[in-house]
């Protein structure tokens, strides 16, 4: 199971991430990918000035054969297509970012990335809609579902729904 988060916050950033989406099926095996509604939340930790983001989550079971390296690269080529520059500011406003969560329960640590994303468990951003999709999913190295780590999150950000599910989206039963 892989779990990836999107956002933007450039240009029409809801359908930003809807095509990205839709994107990311072809990493996915057939009537696998399942996505979390379409969230508006506040920055975290951008530059002054910066506004609000469109995320979601995705999960899928990945292609056979695809390793987190690979989906990574892929994950970069998307954003650089949808005219993300690929030298940037950390946590600037950008058109879409892409980041790894969740890639079964392996982990890695290197320069190229870390997994699971060392970031993503202090982010309401990142755990409400992950935790719409897989609430059960046991979080590598903290032995906490990401229902748990959701509950125990102390932030001041500001997350709301901002539509249902896209249409195209197998809705979590």
């Amino acid at each position: 199971m892989v779990l990836v988060g999107l956002g933007s916050n450039q240009g029409e950033s809801t359908d930003i991430v809807v095509a990205a989406i839709h994107a990311l099926e072809s990493f996915a095996m057939p009537n696998s990918l399942r996505c979390s509604e379409l969230f508006r939340t506040s920055p975290v930790n951008c530059p002054p000035d910066s506004g609000d983001f469109v995320n979601a989550a995705v999960t899928f079971e990945a292609i056979d054969g695809l390793q987190p390296e690979a989906l990574l690269r892929e994950l970069k080529r998307i954003e650089r297509d949808f005219g993300r520059a690929e030298k940037y500011e950390r946590n600037a406003p950008r058109e879409l970012d892409l980041d790894l969560l969740l890639f079964d329960q392996q982990t890695r640590q290197s320069e190229e990335f870390t997994l699971p994303h060392p970031r993503a468990v202090d982010r309401l951003f990142v755990l409400k809609p992950a935790a719409q999709l897989i609430p059960d999913a046991i979080w590598p190295g903290l032995d906490k579902s990401i229902a748990r780590l959701l509950d125990e999150l102390e932030t001041d950000e500001e997350v709301y729904a901002l539509e249902e599910r896209p249409p195209f989206c197998v809705a979590v039963a």
